[in-house]
């Protein structure tokens, strides 16, 4: 698909929204910002109606604004407690422009959903105790880079999925350099398109119907609801809303016609702007039926019925019409990716965002406050305070007085969310046996994992074990070049004491525990222990050691892969990644980058 088209299902997308903005919950627009956005915005507003509230939700905005609850300001003028509506309850009946949606809080997603399902505010805070409407339509303005996406609970409310990346003014039909920002705009619905080479946004090209030379029979509901939902499945669509989404979307394309049923090009389009955004699969092909029986050269070929004509012949089925819409939407790069991928495949993992979430009152980022006082280094929230002590004033204050009365219970602190650093323990195998094999692949393996490391800002340690023991070859340490230098010079020979190197990674990921840090570890090894902890050989009983320090390790709830270096797949490797719980990497046939990326996936979970 051009780009041109790209913006024209924009465009068409759009249209349908501003219909029915409630009803079809949502848009999501995936593009940097710059003018190709600004001037989509515009259309936006320009087709929504004139006296339709719209409300710009900024990314940090607090619960007070967001949801509702004291004018603290008005409070302290008048002496009496005055409410105020916040952003949601203010958009009731039109949209809410989030921008940055890839960056929202959780916090403020959920909140945000539970709106959006419930078309209502419950406001219980500062005293308060309210039940206000919020039915609104969402736009979420996705600038984000591969691996910042908008949370898919919010994607999963919206109808229409648009990605206006590599869109370019040209392709949008602006003749000017640029276009003016949308926001702010005392007025942007007044504001007309700009440039000369299309219209203003209420006169966009209107969305493609059958025209009266291609008469189509009406599709009754319930087949186009079975047919959207065949499609849904087809391309892998879990969700039940989305086909939902698509029927609305269908139902409000025929009402923009002026029709009151709906035809197959209606759905088509939903098709087109609802589902094929989320394909994650091609449809399974179909079966082809058996040949048709060869006839009889002497037996003549029968005559065709006197009332046989084209407007007789059976119609393609509905759902075949709206899956080939939708295949027709893809993009083909994008047909080539789905065909070479896995339909099973997991979430997108975030990479660099290891290491564990605390709460603390001294330091990190600001995420609320809570009741306490302000000692031992936590800080006072003012203005939170002096909210949790406004609806008390009529009973507080004293005859004749009009001092504002602040009490202990009414001191709020602030609360800060702090991620701790990770440090990634490498525990590498460096016995006769993985010298043999592995060991220099396992050495490229851990230096890319180094730098990766030192990207991310995080600490590692190497731990090498060989012959009678384990040894700690670096400490928790950020320095790049000191980990390339002790691994270069790790040697390779000896017995594999494989339950003295897993009891080395536990402790010093016990070290790590107590310095405030998230441990993660790796251990490389090709699993074949056949030295026990007191340095007397036998394979059974190193084994049974090894089994008995992966159950340490799993007890102490510690994240760890464990890396099977062995040519073959070596059963008992399996086995003691089970015991310890850890994620088990077979790489018989690897080399360094394939097991970097293994280790680097399971350090971004």
């Amino acid at each position: 698909m051009t780009a041109s088209a790209v913006w024209d299902r924009a465009v068409q997308a759009l249209q349908l929204f501003a219909a029915d903005p409630i009803g079809l919950g949502g848009v999501c627009v995936r593009a940097g910002a710059g003018p190709v956005r600004d001037a989509w915005l515009r259309l936006l507003l320009a087709a929504l109606p004139p006296d339709m509230p719209v409300r710009r939700v900024p990314l940090n905005t607090g619960d007070d604004r967001l949801l509702g609850g004291v004018d603290l300001a008005a409070t302290l003028h008048a002496g009496r407690m005055i409410e105020q509506k916040g952003l949601l309850a203010e958009a009731d009946g039109g949209i809410a422009i989030l921008p940055m949606a890839e960056r929202i809080e959780p916090g403020t997603a959920a909140r945000l959903r539970m709106a959006m399902d419930q078309g209502t505010i419950m406001l219980q805070r500062d005293g308060l105790s309210r039940s206000l409407p919020a039915r609104f339509g969402t736009v979420l303005l996705d600038e984000g880079a591969d691996d910042e996406r908008v949370p898919v609970s919010l994607l999963d409310r919206i109808a229409f999925l648009i990605d206006l990346t590599d869109v370019t003014l040209r392709d949008a039909g602006v003749s000017v350099p640029g276009a003016e920002p949308a926001w702010p705009d005392p007025d942007p619905r007044s504001t007309p398109w700009p440039g000369s080479a299309r219209p203003p946004a209420t006169a966009a090209p209107a969305i493609d119907s059958a025209g009266p030379e291609t008469p189509q029979k009406p599709a009754p509901i319930t087949d186009a609801a079975e047919a959207l939902t065949a499609a849904a499945l087809a391309l892998g669509v879990d969700s039940l809303r989305i086909p939902l989404f698509a029927l609305r979307a269908a139902r409000t394309a025929a009402r923009l016609d002026g029709r009151d049923d709906i035809a197959p090009d209606d759905l088509a389009l939903a098709a087109g702007l609802v589902l094929a955004p989320r394909a994650t699969r091609l449809p399974a092909p179909e079966q082809q039926d058996s040949p048709p029986e060869e006839r009889p050269p002497d037996r003549p070929e029968p005559p065709p019925d006197a009332d046989d004509n084209p407007e007789s012949l059976p119609d393609q089925p509905l759902e075949d019409l709206v899956l080939e819409a939708a295949l027709a939407t893809l993009p083909p790069d994008l047909l080539a990716q789905l065909a070479q991928s896995d339909p099973a495949r997991g979430a997108v993992r975030t990479p660099g965002r290891a290491g564990a979430a605390q709460m603390s009152v001294k330091r990190g980022r600001p995420v609320g406050t809570r009741q306490g006082e302000p000692r031992n280094g936590a800080r006072l929230h003012l203005l939170e305070t002096l909210k949790a002590a406004a609806p008390w004033q009529a009973i507080r204050r004293q005859p004749g007085s009009d001092r504002f009365q602040v009490r202990r219970e009414d001191f709020r602190i602030v609360r800060y969310r702090q991620r701790i650093g990770t440090t990634t323990i490498f525990a590498v195998d460096a016995s006769g046996s993985a010298a043999m094999q592995r060991l220099g692949e396992a050495k490229g393996a851990v230096e890319l994992l180094l730098a990766d490391c030192y990207v991310r800002r995080d600490q590692v340690a190497l731990i090498g074990f060989r012959g009678q023991g384990a040894q700690v070859l670096l400490p928790p340490t950020g320095s790049l070049l000191r980990a390339k230098r002790s691994l270069a010079g790790l040697p390779g020979g000896g017995p594999t004491p494989l339950a003295a190197g897993i009891d080395a990674a536990v402790a010093m990921a016990d070290v790590v525990k107590r310095s405030g840090r998230t441990p993660v570890i790796t251990i490389l090894t090709d699993a074949r222990a056949n030295i026990g902890r007191d340095g007397t050989g036998g394979r059974p009983k190193a084994e049974a050691e090894a089994l008995a320090s992966a159950e340490c390790l799993r007890a102490t709830g510690v994240s760890a892969l464990l890396v099977d270096t062995s040519p073959r797949p070596n059963p008992f490797a399996k086995r003691l990644a089970e015991a310890m719980r850890a994620r088990y990497v077979p790489l018989p046939y690897a080399d360094a980058g394939a097991l970097s990326r293994a280790v680097r996936a399971e350090s971004a979970a």
